[in-house]
């Protein structure tokens, strides 16, 4: 079933009506001249321009990539608002194969896309973007972040991002075991790429025991390499989670990690990873909770990146961004005293807290 534009009705219903909709404005972008086909979902801009990476994906349909922009751009306003920052949430996704079809002329016709939108939208990397596109995206808007330094930019937002997790872990291992360390303890990483080979890093150097797993062998093979002790792979996410002795199990790679099959399954005690929106349904941080497994808001915790990037507005400065991102510590205690005071999950105690700072906001 189609609308009058021919879009999804679905995808129409989900924006207008649902409680999954609310965006302020979604816009189809086509260029036939470089083949770029963009959605570019601006969910909330109370606390300011919204802030939110570029996804290049190849998706299988239209309306999934619609969908995805959606839960994408409002996962960024809660994100945004928890990070303390002054913006609202945003983001968009390219259509296809990075592999296949990047190319500077679709780069450069999507930064045209996002400069009419008059500073509305901030855009930054994600999931098949890089510091390089987003140089080349910057020639035609100057809204563009997480640019490299040769370039007035931040550099990678993937270092930031992989020490804001690892601090939620520290609170995770605070509120459950009393103590801020992940000496001895054993955690899972699913997908060790931009984010999670950083967080590899960080644990080792803190006395974790480290279980890994990718589905690209050539990034295991260099955390393997890398630390040739204390690291183990396997086959399979469904491998990991099922680890014995797994106490931390940290989703890194993309959506959707927590659902029917997999928390049933879990062996770990917390959950806390990079990856965005891993619930993959309303009901999930639930399910989690009735298990007694802790759950650290994903958009709390991996909100390092977008810490960075929105410094890089005004003039990037390290050593201020890395302070910011330790905070997330805290933060994420706060949740956990939170979601305890008021007797309902951590998830919905983070959007609590983030509802109301964008409440505020909104009645100013």
């Amino acid at each position: 079933m189609t609308d009058v534009t021919g879009a999804p009705a679905d995808v129409l219903h989900t924006l207008f009506h649902s409680d999954q909709g609310g965006h302020e404005q979604v816009v189809l972008c086509q260029d036939r001249a470089s083949g770029l086909k963009a959605v570019i979902a601006l969910h909330s801009t109370a606390l300011g321009p919204a802030l939110g990476g570029t996804r290049f994906y190849p998706y299988v349909s239209e309306a999934e990539a619609v969908a995805d922009a959606l839960n994408l751009a409002r996962g960024m306003s809660y994100k945004n608002a928890m990070a303390g920052l002054d913006h609202g949430g945003g983001k968009a996704v390219i259509i296809g194969d990075p592999e296949l079809i990047k190319t500077e002329e679709l780069l450069l016709a999507y930064g045209r896309f996002v400069a009419s939108l008059g500073g509305r939208y901030v855009t930054a990397c994600d999931v098949g973007t890089y510091v390089a596109d987003m140089d080349v995206v910057a020639r035609e808007c100057r809204w563009t972040t997480g640019r490299s330094p040769e370039n007035g930019g931040a550099g990678d937002s993937s270092v930031l991002t992989a020490f804001g997790v690892f601090q939620g872990m520290r609170a995770s291992a605070q509120h459950l075991w009393g103590d801020p360390t992940l000496r001895g303890r054993k955690v899972g990483v699913a997908g060790v790429g931009k984010v999670g080979h950083h967080l590899v890093d960080h644990l080792r150097a803190d006395g974790a025991e480290v279980v890994i797993t990718d589905v690209r062998e050539d990034s295991v093979r260099r955390i393997l390499d890398q630390h040739p002790t204390g690291v183990t792979a396997v086959a399979d996410t469904a491998a990991l989670i099922r680890t014995e002795g797994l106490d931390i199990y940290a989703p890194c790679a993309l959506g959707g990690a927590l659902d029917d099959t997999t928390v049933p399954a879990l062996t770990a005690s917390v959950v806390c990873g990079a990856a965005n929106n891993q619930l993959a349904h309303p009901g999930v941080e639930k399910d989690l909770a009735d298990r007694g497994i802790l759950y650290a808001p994903d958009y709390v915790v991996n909100a390092g990146g977008v810490i960075q990037v929105a410094d890089e507005l005004h003039g990037f400065d390290f050593d201020r961004c890395k302070a910011k991102a330790a905070k997330i510590f805290d933060t994420t205690l706060a949740i956990f005293a939170r979601a305890k005071e008021d007797g309902i999950p951590p998830a919905a105690a983070a959007d609590r807290i983030a509802e109301q700072r964008m409440a505020e906001a909104r009645s100013h």
